[in-house]
């Protein structure tokens, strides 16, 4: 998600997303957990979930904080990047297949 609309150009992004929601399959655990999480905080995102629907597990990193969270698909978790903006994931465990 890009937040700042003066990012975006005729060809894309300028620059790091603010917000990106990961869900993780079978074939790019390894990536998603630590190769991706390392470039992402790199690049200057502000916010990275990885979504785990074999472990029943959203992990949140809120790198302008540096808070990190655990939450399983029974939680509601709050995005940090914005005030008022709270996802319930057991309404999506269909959706991901669990």
């Amino acid at each position: 998600m890009i937040c700042d609309p003066d990012k975006l150009n005729d060809k894309g992004c300028t620059g790091a997303p603010d917000w990106i929601i990961e869900i993780v399959s079978p074939g790019s655990r390894r990536m998603d957990y630590f190769t991706k999480l390392f470039k992402y905080r790199t690049a200057g995102v502000r916010e990275y979930w990885i979504v785990d629907p074999e472990k029943n597990r959203v992990l949140v990193y809120n790198f302008e904080s540096e808070d990190t969270g655990d939450y399983t698909f029974a939680d509601s978790v709050r995005a940090g990047i914005y005030d008022d903006l709270l996802i319930n994931f057991s309404n999506m465990a269909d959706l991901l297949n669990i």
